[in-house]
C-alpha cells in the first residue's frame, strides 16, 4: 500500500489523441495516473482540429480521477498543464473559443499563408530574425488562415491560446503564453529580445491582443475557485508545449542532449550552446531561461503503427515478435514514413507514404518492421540536419510509449549508430509539468532536482554487426523521396468527384 505524502504536485498534459495525468510526490515518485482518449477531428484534406472544451473537461476528470479518495493528509500543492503544439486557439474576449483549434505541423492548411509571408517578408529574413523558416509547423499562417477563409470568426478574435494556456486561463484566470510556445508562433516572435515582434504581430494577427510572456516554469497565478481535489488558491505554472516539458521530464534539456520521443508522431528536442539556424529545422528557445533547442518533427511514427495495428486486426505483442522474426530489411521491404506528409527536414505537406518492394511472400510482420525502420531512418535523417546545423549530440534520451518492448529503440540505435539511455519514468509530459510545478514550492522539486526525480533505468546499444545494412538501406530511402515525389505530390493534389451512371442507364 503507498503511503501519501502531506504534499502532492499534479501534472496534466493535453496530447494528439490522449491527455494524461500525474500526480507525484516531493521525492518524484509517481503515486497515481490517469488517462483519457480522444480524437481529433479532420474536416477536410490537410485540416486537423479539436474542441478545446474537450481539453477542459478532461482535465476535470483527470484531476478528480488523481485526488479520489486522498483524504485530508495530503494536499495538491501545484499544478502544472502542457499541451500539444503549436496550436492556434482563438477566442473572444471573455475567452471562449471561436471555432475549433487548429493542430500542429500535422495541420497543413496554411500553404498559401506561407508563400504570401515568405513573398512579404523575405523567407531568410524571417530565418534570421526568428529561428525558423516559415512551414506546416509555424502558428502565424494558421492565423493568417483564419482572418483569409473565416474572417467573420477572425473579427470576433482577441485571445490566441494553446493547449497549457488555455488550460491556466481557465485555471487562474491569467492570459500568458510561455517563451518557447512564443517562439513556435512565427513570425510574431523575437527570440533574441524575447518579446513579441510587434511589427510582424501587427502584420500577420492584427487586432489579437497577445498574451504576457513568462517562461514555463513560472507561476500562471493561483486556481480562482477550487476544482475536483484542488483547492482555491492552489499555483499553476504557464507550462509549455509537451515535447518540451517531457523534455523536462528526463532531465534532457542540457547542451549536448537528444530527447527522441517516441510517441504518435515522433519528435526531436537537442539543446544547443547558442541558437542555430536551419533552413529545416527550428530553431526555438528552451523551456529554461537562457537555453536553446533545434528541434525536429515526423509527421507519423506511432501513428503508422496504429494503422497496422488496426489494418490487420493484430495485436503490437504479436506484430512486435513478428516484426523481430523478420529481422533487418523486412526481408527486402523499404517504407517511407510520409503518411500525413512530412515536417522535418523534407518540410513537404504533400508528401505521402510509400510501400516499395512488395512480393506476395511478404507478411504483416515484414510490414510492421519496414515501419519501424522507416521510422529510424527519418531520426538519421533528421540527426544528420541538426548536425549539419551545428548541434552536438552527445547523449539520446528515449522518452514515450514507443520505448516499451524494446525493438523499436533498439532498431533506431542500429540505424543512427547512436546509444539512448532510458529513464526510470517514461509517462511523458505530464511528469514534467509536474516537476516544473514542484519548483514553485522553492524546498521541493525544481530543475536540480529532475535528474535525482528520474535516473536512468536501461541504456540501448547499437548492433555494429547490424550497420552496413542499414547504411545500404538508408542510402535507399535517402533515394526513394525524389524518386517518387512528383508520382505522389500527383496524387495528392485533389480530384473533382467522379459520377458515375447508375447501371442501366443511357448515355
Amino acid at each position: 500500500m503507498t503511503v501519501m505524502p502531506d504534499r502532492a504536485f499534479l501534472g496534466v498534459d493535453i496530447g494528439t489523441s490522449s491527455s494524461k495525468g500525474v500526480l507525484v510526490g516531493p521525492d518524484g515518485a509517481i503515486l497515481r495516473t490517469a488517462v483519457r482518449t480522444h480524437d481529433v477531428s479532420r474536416p477536410a484534406p490537410g485540416h486537423v482540429e479539436m474542441d478545446a472544451e474537450t481539453w477542459w473537461t478532461e482535465l476535470l476528470d483527470i484531476t478528480a480521477e488523481l485526488t479520489s479518495g486522498l483524504g485530508p493528509g495530503t494536499q495538491v500543492a501545484a499544478l502544472g498543464v502542457s499541451g500539444m503544439g503549436p496550436c492556434v486557439l482563438l477566442t473572444d474576449d471573455p475567452g471562449t473559443p471561436l471555432r475549433p483549434a487548429i493542430l500542429y505541423g500535422v495541420d497543413t492548411r496554411a500553404t498559401a499563408q506561407v508563400e504570401a509571408l515568405d513573398a512579404a517578408l523575405g523567407r531568410r529574413t524571417v530565418l534570421e530574425t526568428c529561428g525558423s523558416a516559415l512551414s506546416s509547423q509555424a502558428a502565424g499562417p494558421k492565423i493568417a488562415w483564419v482572418r483569409d477563409h473565416e474572417p467573420d470568426v477572425y473579427a470576433r478574435a482577441r485571445h490566441l491560446f494553446m493547449p497549457a494556456s488555455f488550460l491556466a486561463f481557465r485555471l487562474t484566470g491569467a492570459y500568458v503564453l510561455d517563451h518557447h510556445s512564443a517562439s513556435q508562433a512565427t513570425p510574431l516572435y523575437d527570440p533574441r529580445a524575447h518579446r513579441w515582434h510587434d511589427r510582424w504581430a501587427g502584420l500577420v494577427a492584427p487586432g489579437l491582443e497577445l498574451p504576457e510572456l513568462r517562461w514555463p516554469g513560472e507561476a500562471a497565478g493561483v486556481t480562482r475557485e477550487a476544482i475536483p481535489g484542488v483547492p482555491a488558491g492552489t499555483p499553476v505554472i504557464t507550462g509549455t508545449i509537451d515535447a518540451w516539458s517531457e523534455a523536462v521530464s528526463v532531465d534532457a534539456q542540457n547542451v549536448g542532449d537528444l530527447m527522441l520521443m517516441y510517441g504518435t508522431t515522433m519528435f526531436l528536442v537537442a539543446t544547443v550552446a547558442e541558437p542555430l539556424r536551419s533552413e529545416t529545422m527550428w530553431g526555438t528557445v528552451g523551456a529554461y531561461p537562457g537555453t536553446h533547442n533545434l528541434a525536429g518533427g515526423m509527421a507519423t511514427s506511432g501513428a503508422i503503427t496504429s494503422w497496422l495495428r488496426d489494418l490487420t486486426g493484430a495485436d503490437y505483442p504479436t506484430l512486435l515478435a513478428e516484426a523481430t522474426r523478420s529481422g533487418p530489411g523486412a526481408n527486402g521491404l523499404l517504407v517511407l514514413p510520409y503518411f500525413a506528409g512530412e515536417r522535418t527536414p523534407v518540410q513537404d505537406p504533400d508528401a505521402r507514404g510509400v510501400v516499395a518492394g512488395l512480393t506476395l511472400s511478404h507478411t504483416r510482420g515484414d510490414l510492421y518492421r519496414a515501419a519501424l525502420e522507416a521510422t529510424a531512418f527519418g531520426v538519421r535523417h533528421n540527426v544528420e540536419a541538426m548536425r549539419d546545423a551545428g548541434a552536438t549530440i552527445e547523449r539520446v534520451v528515449a522518452v514515450g510509449g514507443g520505448t516499451r518492448g524494446g525493438l523499436w529503440t533498439q532498431i533506431v540505435s542500429d540505424v543512427t549508430g547512436l546509444p539512448q539511455v532510458v529513464p526510470t519514468h517514461t509517462v511523458g509530459a505530464s511528469y514534467g509539468a509536474a516537476a516544473l510545478a514542484a519548483g514553485l514550492v522553492p524546498e521541493t522539486g525544481g530543475r536540480a532536482e529532475v535528474a535525482a526525480w528520474n535516473p536512468p533505468a536501461a541504456a540501448v546499444e547499437p548492433d555494429p554487426d547490424r550497420r552496413a545494412r542499414y547504411d545500404e538501406l538508408y542510402d535507399l530511402y535517402r533515394d526513394l523521396y525524389p524518386a517518387s515525389r512528383e508520382v505522389v505530390h500527383a496524387l495528392a493534389r485533389p480530384r473533382p468527384a467522379h459520377h458515375r451512371r447508375p447501371e442501366g442507364a443511357h448515355p
